[in-house]
């Protein structure tokens, strides 16, 4: 109502007037009026930089991402970044947001040149923005299959709603910021919005009128909905005026009250669920022991008692911001999101897998659930294939500007459709064809490794590293990549080259890994139900070294492969390797059949080994998934896997078996170190060298230190033959004593 009488024909205002009121909108957070008086101020004082700087800030702060990157522009080009230095990375920052890739790209690597420390926060960023940017072309010239759903009013407004969470009775809450109303529904005259959380319900093909929570403090903000798993404490952010939020718990016989054990630090966006076996908190906070800025962190959580804190860490946490955390317990996936990690602009929103006690590189939600605004809220259930985001987009409901407010999305994903048109209905498949065709619908899966990784320069087939090692180490080596296609030569061809390393990283790379891991937890369902399932995996290799060295090479790769198998959810899968339900055809290929045009040459390291062509050669590729026939003979376990069941044993009394163990080969075996993956056994090898065709015992003492339940445990013991190394898996009962 001000703006609008200010800004009547006739009145007369000079621009120092219009910089006031500007200042004082900014320190009262009202940004985007903050914008308005800035540019009356700009029109009759045109050129003067410092306005042109407060026009730019109060752009970005209320999301006016074009009209922000013409001004940051302007700011750079008068000052160089001498008066203010961030002037560059937020006009990179807002290319972002409004979609200008191209423009993004110049500015992100001049970012780059002109930052002194190269392994500072701005340099990390300037990587992480241009690896957002090829990521992004390349996915938003292919969207996802998804279908995305803008939630209409009553529900958005055009005010901001935000963080919509399914509660209880499958009630729909969500927090907004629209105007308080009288009896007459009419919205009060009031200066400050206080943020609230109201629910609705979908009836059919439409959304219950909403109605808001009784708040627990009137006139303050109350926001972002929780429940403990069992539904009988609501959690929530209380946020008063000029003081931070914190997290309060109310249950449902009982005054609500702050979380104990959390302290006085900002704290807000609750979520509850059960991880690795506790009630836990996972919330968003700025306390000290983060990695900078917004970080999110969990503590077991009992009521309104709070423990255990802590922060989840890289590579969750990063420099940036991280917020708005989503556990969903199916998958066992932290969904969240981040201003810092690769994205199309703005926040983007991620998911990571929770995978042996560790949580797998982020991955980001695509386009278009991801897009040059801000997208965040993420939720999802496995059950519906459906979730929830919160997002700026154009589109939203908007009275300030395109991309002012935030609104609430619903996004689900079509239902699988059969492999081939012939097959028959969905609902006519087997339960094993349909775990087939969810199988085969993740092929290929693609995983790729550094130059003769694992295990450089040997003639092994085996390694004792996973995957996951393997490609944590694969990340560590991009700034080696950069360094290779760093030469300015040609800045055009540079740059080039760098976007299409961090392409390949994020869009292969990652995406193997994450592919991976999602097709892992269909196996074990399928497994778990009786089916037995053969994975066929080729390898390929780059043509540095001879065919045969390649092969080997190969075989090396898709052992880490298994080892992961092996690994993953705590040793879930050791069994059906052991026993042949889930078996492995490997293939390996070596230089055979890589791609033409890839450099041999050895003084060639750019092109032979960081190059992308080099890189997409190295890899793995599970091809098929293969039904066993449920009447052919079992296959034995793999010569190097053996399988021991101990039976029923007691918590807390130990007891002690033998496994006898076979030379098969022409020559003596010795036996020489076993290595176990717990406390519970203790494993003794036989001092004497097992001669050919002959057979010998290994002591196997269960220790009594093991939890009630199924137990499943691996025992690694290496020789001095062929193979080199022998895993035992050891399985049973642990009875509660």
């Amino acid at each position: 109502m001000l703006l609008a009488i200010l800004f009547k024909p006739g009145q007369a205002q000079n621009a120092e007037q219009f910089i006031i009121w500007g200042d004082n909108a900014m320190r009262t957070d009202d940004f985007y009026g903050a914008s308005r008086f800035y540019a009356e101020a700009s029109r009759q004082q045109e050129g003067r930089m410092e306005l042109q700087w407060k026009y730019a800030e109060a752009c970005r702060l209320s999301n006016q991402y074009p009209q922000a990157a013409e001004s940051y522009e302007k700011v750079w080009r008068k000052d160089l970044g001498r008066s203010h230095p961030e002037a560059l990375r937020w006009l990179g920052e807002m290319q972002l947001c409004s979609g200008q890739y191209d423009e993004a790209q110049k500015t992100w690597q001049k970012v780059k040149q002109k930052t002194k420390d190269k392994t500072g926060v701005t340099a990390q960023r300037a990587d992480n923005a241009l690896s957002g940017i090829a990521m992004a072309r390349v996915m938003m010239a292919k969207p996802e299959d998804v279908e995305i759903e803008h939630l209409p009013e009553p529900v958005n407004s055009y005010d901001s709603e935000f963080g919509a969470r399914v509660g209880p009775g499958k009630r729909l809450f969500f927090t907004t910021l629209r105007g308080e109303t009288n009896d007459n529904e009419e919205v009060l005259d009031t200066a400050l919005y206080h943020a609230s959380i109201w629910n609705t319900q979908e009836e059919g093909d439409r959304w219950v009128a909403p109605a808001p929570l009784e708040r627990t403090f009137p006139g303050t903000s109350q926001a972002n909905s929780a429940w403990s798993v069992d539904s009988s404490v609501f959690y929530y952010s209380h946020c008063p005026p000029g003081a931070p939020c914190h997290i309060f718990g109310k249950p449902l016989a009982g005054a609500a009250s702050t979380v104990n054990g959390i302290g006085p630090d900002l704290t807000t966006q609750p979520m509850v669920a059960m991880f690795r076996g506790k009630q836990t908190l996972f919330f968003t906070s700025d306390m000290e022991g983060g990695q900078g800025g917004m970080d999110i962190w969990m503590a077991w959580i009992d009521g309104t008692d709070a423990a255990k804190l802590t922060p989840l860490g890289p590579p969750i946490n990063t420099p940036g911001n991280e917020t708005c955390p989503y556990y969903d317990v199916d998958q066992q996936k932290l969904y969240f999101s981040s201003d810092f990690l690769p994205g199309f602009g703005g926040y983007d929103n991620f998911m990571s897998k929770d995978s042996a006690g560790a949580f797998t590189p982020p991955l980001n939600f695509k386009f278009p659930l991801n897009g040059p605004a801000n997208d965040l809220y993420p939720t999802f259930d496995v059950r519906t294939m459906s979730g929830f985001l919160t997002s700026n987009r154009i589109g939203s409901l908007a009275k300030k500007g395109a991309t002012c407010c935030n609104d609430i999305y619903r996004f689900s994903y079509p239902q699988l459709k059969p492999l081939v048109p012939t097959a028959p209905p969905k609902d006519t498949l087997t339960v094993a064809e349909r775990h087939l065709t969810s199988l085969r619908e993740k092929l290929p899966i693609r995983l790729y490794f550094h130059n003769d990784e694992p295990n450089p320069r040997s003639w092994d087939t085996l390694t004792s590293l996973t995957y996951e090692q393997t490609y944590h180490s694969y990340k560590a080596l991009l700034p080696d990549y950069h360094k290779a296609w760093g030469d300015p030569g040609s800045e055009t061809g540079a740059t080039d080259g760098l976007a299409a390393i961090d392409g390949f990283f994020v869009d292969r790379v990652d995406f193997g890994f994450s592919q991976l891991n999602d097709f892992i937890g269909l196996l074990e369902q399928a497994l778990q139900e009786g089916q037995r399932i053969e994975l066929q995996v080729r390898g390929f290799a780059s043509p540095l070294a001879k065919s045969d060295y390649n092969a080997n090479l190969s075989l090396r790769r898709i052992s880490s492969m298994v080892n992961y198998l092996r690994a993953v959810h705590s040793g879930a899968l050791r069994p059906y390797l052991g026993s042949g339900a889930l078996s492995i055809r490997k293939s390996p290929f070596g230089e055979d059949q890589s791609a033409t045009g890839v450099s041999d040459e050895l003084l060639d390291l750019k092109g032979s080994v960081y190059s992308v062509g080099a890189s997409l050669e190295r890899r793995i590729e599970i091809e098929q998934v293969l039904l066993a026939d449920d009447g052919a003979p079992q296959e034995l376990p793999p010569s190097d896997t053996l399988m021991h069941d101990i039976g029923t044993v007691m918590q807390g009394i130990s007891r002690e078996t033998t496994v006898q163990v076979r030379n098969t080969s022409a020559k003596p075996l010795s036996l020489r170190e076993a290595h176990v993956d717990c406390d519970c056994f203790e494993v003794r090898v036989p001092d004497e060298a097992i001669a050919p065709g002959a057979t010998a015992d290994v002591v196997v003492r269960f220790t009594g230190r093991a939890r009630a339940g199924r137990l499943v445990r691996e025992v690694t013991i290496s020789t001095d033959g062929e193979p080199a190394t022998l895993r035992l898996v050891i399985t049973g009962v642990v009875a509660p004593h």
